[in-house]
């Protein structure tokens, strides 16, 4: 079969008792993360007018998270098949938790970047966790996909709880108020969990390689750090040394990984037609994605005037439409094919991007719903399978490495994502001609103008804020364009790189 490297053969005999059970405490962890990932957005402006940080600590303020966890994911999850999934998954929830209430209080733009870099190191430890767990829960094919559809479906969901509720609480308290939701999830996950869930671990797995991890995290931090700095500032010599280091550390790590008895990846892996092209098709939506989800909240609140929670249900459409195709994507990819639902959806992602071009400062509501519908739904069927795909390409020892990489897909994409099309947003947005009076600061980021002009007298604020929100839309346009043509890319990227493609149906003897 060419769905696996190691193809199931498991039938209904080996269910697990009270597997369903425990797929109700992982996505309680998946909740945590969506949650967390997605009120940052709705606090952005509040952010910018408590702590004012310029444009760029801005951008750092949003991404840093990406940065550290893509540094990360890959040592977490083969930490978790040495030292127990379980284990990792609780300590990891516990640390995020905590970590979450120096977010909530931090002073300064620089105490909430350190803060957001400390989330991402617990949050390293819960997405491989998660789904390595169901990988070795859910051992029939069919039911692991229905498994990987919920887990999916949770993090959609979590994606509309999280600016639904974050919207309340900024609307009734400060903006810290939203990350010390993710504080009773936590408390529950770990009382829960520690009952529930079982412990899984691979049998031999050898050391947990050091220099692997240091040489992971050197690589993906250099070589995102030089995108960033370069798309932000153009050519330095700076930029130009990290991104060499970051390459030559990956490079590294390729190396070594294949020279290891028991590595702490098996790049072997990506010779798997199938694994690698599910992570380059995760990779590229993500990215495309990414940005201008993070500067949509900004958009709908500071330029259209919407309050926060009104914002936050204004996104509600995206979460809806992944949920509902999530949870019959792997049904759906049986029936027709891998290539066709995870090619579709991207194409659906990336007309809908398209479709953004056009909104103005006064886009009515239709549009902006219906692409954000298109979108969800696009988004769920493809990610909910290219996730099956991975999971299904491994032996069930190597489950935390493959959601790792899984996982370094969303959170480089995400990294990249804002960095790139975040920085066309910047860049646009800090060209804009203001009246005569317009403070410096007014150009760092529309929270910042808006702020400023509470300060300036009415014939100037309002010019300067018009001319502002206009800069912002041109900005968020150009993103859309760009991100659209990176879907696009990726939708038709997946046609070819998935051909023959299929997921297990747990049939005897396959």
């Amino acid at each position: 079969m060419t769905s696996a490297l190691r193809p199931e053969t498991t039938t209904g005999a080996v269910k697990r008792p009270g597997r369903w059970l425990a797929l109700s405490v992982l996505v309680l962890a998946v909740l945590l993360v969506a949650v967390d990932a997605t009120v940052l957005g709705l606090a952005t402006p509040y952010i910018s007018e408590d702590l004012a940080p310029t444009g760029t600590q801005l951008l750092w303020i949003g991404d840093v998270y990406s940065f550290v966890i893509a540094g990360l994911l890959v040592s977490m999850g083969s930490l978790g098949d040495r030292v127990g999934r379980k284990r990792i998954l609780l300590c990891g929830a516990a640390a995020f938790g905590l970590t979450s209430v120096l977010n909530a209080y931090a002073h300064t733009p620089e105490v909430l970047i350190l803060a957001r870099a400390l989330l991402g190191v617990a949050g390293a430890t819960l997405m491989p966790a998660t789904l390595a767990l169901i990988r070795n829960l859910f051992h029939d094919p069919r039911e692991r996909s229905l498994a990987i559809g919920i887990w999916g479906a949770t993090a959609s969901a979590g994606t509309a709880v999280g600016p639904v509720l974050g919207g309340f609480l900024l609307e009734h308290f400060w903006w810290g108020s939203v990350f010390l939701i993710n504080l009773p999830v936590m408390a529950v996950l770990v009382a829960v969990g520690a009952r529930l869930l079982p412990e899984s671990r691979t049998p031999d797995p050898g050391p947990w390689d050091l220099p692997s991890v240091v040489l992971s995290l050197a690589g993906m931090v250099g070589v995102v750090y030089a995108v960033k700095e370069t798309v932000s500032h153009g050519f330095a010599r700076p930029a130009l040394a990290a991104g060499l280091l970051g390459a030559g550390a990956l490079y590294g790590f390729v190396r070594r990984q294949l020279t290891l008895p028991v590595p702490l990846l098996d790049v072997r892996l990506f010779r798997h037609r199938g694994f690698g092209g599910a992570v380059f098709a995760d990779l590229l939506a993500v990215l495309g994605l990414s940005g201008l989800v993070f500067f949509l909240s900004q958009y709908l609140q500071l330029v259209q005037g919407r309050r926060p929670l009104e914002a936050g249900l204004a996104e509600l459409p995206a979460a809806i439409g992944a949920v509902a195709a999530g949870l019959i994507a792997g049904r759906t990819a049986r029936r027709h094919s891998v290539r066709s639902v995870v090619a579709g959806g991207l194409a659906a992602v990336g007309l809908a991007l398209a479709a953004l071009t056009v909104i103005g400062q006064s886009t009515g509501y239709p549009l902006l719903g219906a692409a954000l519908l298109v979108v969800g739904l696009g988004a769920g069927f493809s990610f909910t399978v290219t996730a099956d795909v991975i999971l299904s390409s491994v032996p069930k020892e190597q489950a935390g490495a493959a959601s790792a990489v899984s996982e370094t897909a969303y959170e480089l994409g995400a990294a990249l994502g804002i960095a790139v099309l975040g920085s066309v947003v910047t860049g646009v947005y800090r060209g804009f001609t203001g009246p005569a009076g317009t403070p410096a600061e007014a150009h760092e980021s529309l929270g910042g103008a808006v702020e400023a002009a509470s300060a300036l007298p009415a014939h100037t604020a309002g010019p300067m804020l018009d001319a502002a929100r206009q800069a912002f839309v041109d900005g968020l346009t150009l993103a859309a364009g760009t991100g659209a043509a990176v879907l696009l890319a990726a939708a038709g990227a997946s046609w070819f790189m998935l051909r023959d493609q299929r997921l297990d149906d747990g049939a005897p003897g396959e």
